[in-house]
């Protein structure tokens, strides 16, 4: 599914890029349904966080509008934007829910169809570390995987945001898998 990126998208990325306050509300409500879908893929296996997509969702645009903007390319580029932010806000929730349940108890399922990682039940924040440790070895992977994963871009979405043409991210995004289920499978004790 390619991203077509309008005038309007351009002319608001635009503006929110010089940090216009007007400009990211009428982004997000232009791209509120993209935005929903986004906060529902990166729900989905959850089974015991009680954030809805619309909480979660809410909870990432107040956090764009506090943060600085980067430079968005285009559409996908700022759906991935977004996407990294709702992790954050993921990663963030199970830490207080541990810090008030010692063992949190939370964990999100990687569905073998979507996200072959071949691990079904992996700890939220294990996935944050491994994620934030493959970045610093390889920080384009750690994008590819989470604009892929938690983004739900396909790899011609991730190909345009990153600049890379789609075989690469293909190789890339088997290399990540490949190096996440070591990491993971290793922190599990499998």
């Amino acid at each position: 599914m390619q991203i077509p990126c309008t005038p309007a998208d351009a002319t608001l990325l635009s503006r929110y890029k010089v940090r216009d306050p007007q400009a990211l509300p009428q982004l997000v409500s232009l791209l509120y349904d993209e935005l929903h879908q986004l906060a529902r893929r990166c729900l989905r296996g959850e089974r015991q966080v009680s954030l809805c997509s619309t909480a979660l969702l809410h909870e990432a645009y107040l956090r764009l509008a506090l943060q600085r903007p980067g430079e968005i390319h285009d559409r996908a580029h700022f759906l991935g934007v977004a996407a990294h932010v709702m992790r954050q806000v993921l990663v963030d929730y199970v830490r207080s829910r541990r810090s008030v349940k010692r063992d949190g108890g939370l964990r999100v399922v990687l569905e073998d169809d979507m996200h072959p990682l071949c691990i079904t039940d992996i700890d939220l924040i294990g996935l944050d570390k491994a994620l934030e440790t493959l970045a610093q070895l390889d920080k384009q992977q750690a994008q590819i995987v989470e604009l892929r994963f938690f983004g739900g871009l396909s790899v011609e979405e991730t190909a345009e945001v990153v600049g890379l043409s789609p075989t690469t991210v293909k190789r890339e995004w088997s290399s990540a898998r490949a190096w996440l289920y070591r990491e993971l499978s290793e922190a599990a004790g499998r």
